[in-house]
């Protein structure tokens, strides 16, 4: 039987956690997908389930250690893990514990799947699986964190039945959703893409106390770098000040003002294919902002104009595609066509915040979308997740955006 990963050479690792008996359906749908199949798993592993499984429905030898036994020469090859590394076109790891996380970001290399993952340069899948208590701990946050600036890519945990007895987060994803994952790693065209997400708002110091900001929560934006980094594409967010958690497997800057947002997306825009300007950017600083706490019934302020982000980047864009967001109440197709002109960008993306349930501080959103011929379309009222995802596929459809797809292939 075959499908969607037809002569793909799939590497599965498989680490010690009661999640360990999900990896052996996983390992049977990756064949039925057509995918060739060899299995790495850790001492602990084999505490869980046993190699011959992994060995009958792979129908190839199971690699288990990075030496032999006692001392004596193994089965494996002296140079083993080189030879693993040179052979699948994707590694994944199903289940993932903590500890494995936490020697991946580290570069530890002390068994053989550790040991191949750091000979190994293409793309990598993590599929977590552990206590949630274990999946909150910071530590294990931060490394992912860093590993998803490195390229990892992660299927999150899922909420349900744990080992420990109860429900919470922390559950390894389903084989299915895993699989879906990686057909979007090995087939997307987004996969050779660079994508550069702007989120949340800035703030603005009136004095060392108070600041100048908005209601901008970052769900959008977060949503959007999501949706990118599930097509594969390499993504790297900058990021103001928010109130939900930012989305495993991205890279992350953090900037608090307008100026410090600015300089992070300059730098980073220049090794990008895709700027998307989700950011809630300050339209005003404070001119002389007091070095001491304002004190008084009564006080005035003096503003000044920030720099337009978006415009100024669009005088830097050369052949990258940008899609800009605009915030409007009034008159929005006059508006929004002289944004697309001045900013250089490729789509507007329009919001209404006088829609109910629209833009900020919403689960959902409703916006409208604007190329250079004017509307393409409008989304009425959906999740943000799915607003994202209508945006990428708007986006996919571009001119633009499909001679960047070709050069970066």
């Amino acid at each position: 039987m075959t499908g969607g990963l037809e002569g793909k050479r799939i590497l599965l690792g498989v680490t010690g956690g009661i999640a360990a008996y999900k990896s052996v359906y996983l390992l049977r749908l990756l064949r039925n997908e057509g995918a060739a199949v060899k299995v790495v798993m850790t001492e602990a592993a084999r505490e869980f389930v046993t190699p011959l499984t992994f060995e009958t429905l792979s129908e190839n030898k199971v690699h288990t250690r990075l030496f032999g036994a006692e001392g004596e020469p193994g089965d494996e090859s002296p140079v083993e893990h080189v030879d693993l590394a040179k052979w699948p076109d994707l590694v994944i790891v199903a289940p993932t514990t903590a500890n494995t996380i936490a020697k991946c970001a580290g570069g530890a290399a002390d068994d053989l799947l550790s040991t191949v993952i750091s000979a190994y340069e293409g793309p990598v899948v993590l599929a977590p699986a552990m206590n949630d208590a274990m999946w909150r701990n910071k530590a294990t946050q931060d490394n992912l964190r860093q590993l998803g600036a490195r390229g990892f890519r992660v299927v999150p945990p899922e909420s349900g039945d744990l080992a420990c007895g109860y429900e919470a987060e922390g559950r390894m994803a389903e084989p299915e959703k895993i699989i879906e994952h990686v057909k979007t790693v090995c087939s997307s065209d987004f996969s050779k893409l660079r994508v550069l997400v702007s989120v949340g708002g800035t703030e603005e110091d009136l004095d060392p106390v108070r600041v100048i900001t908005n209601r901008s929560s970052g769900r959008m934006g977060f949503a959007l770098a999501e949706a990118a980094r599930n097509r594969g594409a390499r993504v790297t967010v900058v990021m103001g000040r928010v109130f939900v958690r930012p989305p495993i497997g991205v890279r992350l800057i953090e900037t608090r003002t307008s100026a410090e947002m600015s300089e992070a997306l300059k730098k980073e825009f220049v090794e990008s294919d895709v700027l998307i300007m989700a950011a809630a950017v300050s339209d005003y600083s404070v001119a002389s902002p007091s070095a001491q706490k304002i004190k008084g019934d009564t006080w005035t302020v003096e503003l000044t104009r920030t720099e337009d982000i978006l415009e100024s980047l669009g005088k830097m864009k050369g052949k990258r595609f940008i899609i800009g967001f605009a915030l409007e109440t009034e008159n929005i197709k006059a508006n929004t066509e002289k944004k697309l002109a001045k900013k250089k960008c490729d789509l507007i993306v329009v919001n209404n915040p006088l829609e109910k349930g629209a833009a900020f501080e919403h689960e959902t959103n409703a916006v409208t979308i604007y190329n250079a011929e004017g509307e393409v379309l409008s989304t009425g009222l959906k999740s943000k997740h799915e607003i994202a995802d209508i945006i990428l596929q708007t986006a996919r459809t571009e001119k633009a955006f499909q001679k960047i797809l070709v050069e970066a292939r």
